[in-house]
């Protein structure tokens, strides 16, 4: 008698124990932390109207660097996997993420984007074949509301065009992570090599686009050459190694959740720098958005029942 085993999936890792899980955890936040620095480098820094450009910039020189410090290219399915998943995560992401900016007031955009641990609770379903979280899913909601109260204010109003790009933006991303953890990564490839393949997918994406769309801006002074360092390589090139190595180890849903730090941070940079005061109300919808992250990484605390054997008879032979 033969048995066969299903060849081992992308998606299944040695589970962590509870330290390791706490450690990536951790390493896996400082990338949307460092997202939120975005906007403040972008307002402050870089020069205006030309967000393509900064997208482009962002990503295909940080990818290109990568790619030389790993010395490897992708090979096989991972030409097309890495292209589908610099397109979801970067090339068509970041466009969405800056006209979405552009269109609606930031709180309004920041709250549409705060979305996708929903949406990646979802495609979890769909994709991954997951059992849906109504813990991870409840705690998404809550965490929507909190952001939704630091950020947005009374003169908040809706694009219908922004708010498209604001959901299509949560989507596109939300998939490519999905993807992400469902895909894995080669045998033998790295994080800093997965991320340099899809920053490298996403800037050739961007490339004519930014070049004929935006053209090179004409102003770009010492202020505007750091905030482009800054965003290729530690909003790009560090933040999506580290988050490509926690959606490995890391239940994705509740790595996705971490993203609600990323407008939180923004409204911070925004008090600090801009000098917008926070309100009490902001403060609880702090508390809020930040109990809405922890609580999300923690499993539900009611399991499933599972279902009552039903003793087989014995059957003795004749």
């Amino acid at each position: 008698m033969t048995t066969t085993s299903s060849p081992r999936s992308p998606v299944s890792a040695t589970a962590p124990t509870a330290r390791s899980r706490a450690g990536w955890t951790a390493f896996a936040a400082l990338s949307p932390a460092v997202w939120g620095t975005t906007y403040i480098v972008t307002t402050h820094l870089l020069p205006e109207g030309h967000p393509l450009f900064a997208a482009l910039m962002r990503s295909l020189p940080a990818g290109l660097l990568a790619i030389l410090l790993v010395r490897r290219l992708p090979h096989g399915s991972w030409w097309w996997k890495s292209l589908v998943l610099g397109t979801l995560n970067m090339g068509a992401f970041f466009p969405l993420l800056f006209l979405s900016a552009q269109l609606l007031p930031g709180g309004v955009a920041a709250t549409l984007g705060a979305t996708q641990p929903l949406v990646v609770a979802f495609l979890a379903v769909a994709i991954l074949h997951e059992r849906l979280s109504a813990w991870r899913v409840t705690w998404g909601i809550v965490g929507v509301v909190g952001i939704g109260l630091v950020v947005l204010g009374p003169a908040a109003a809706l694009s219908p065009l922004g708010v498209l790009a604001g959901m299509a933006g949560a989507v596109s991303m939300g998939t490519g992570v999905v993807l992400t953890k469902r895909w894995g990564r080669p045998p033998g490839g790295s994080s800093l090599g997965l991320a340099g393949w899809q920053l490298t997918a996403g800037g050739l994406v961007l490339l004519v686009p930014a070049l004929a769309i935006d053209g090179v801006p004409a102003d770009i002074d010492g202020p505007a050459v750091v905030g482009y360092l800054w965003l290729g390589l530690m909003g790009a090139l560090l933040t999506y190694t580290l988050w490509f190595s926690g959606i490995r180890r890391l239940p994705v849903t509740a790595t996705a959740l971490l993203g609600l730090l990323s407008p939180l941070v923004a409204a911070v940079l925004g008090a600090v720098i801009a000098g917008e005061a926070l309100t009490p109300i902001q403060l609880v919808g702090f508390a809020v958005a930040l109990t809405a992250m922890v609580a999300g990484q923690l499993p539900s605390p009611i399991r499933p029942t599972p279902s009552p054997r039903v003793p087989q008879k014995e059957i003795t032979p004749s």
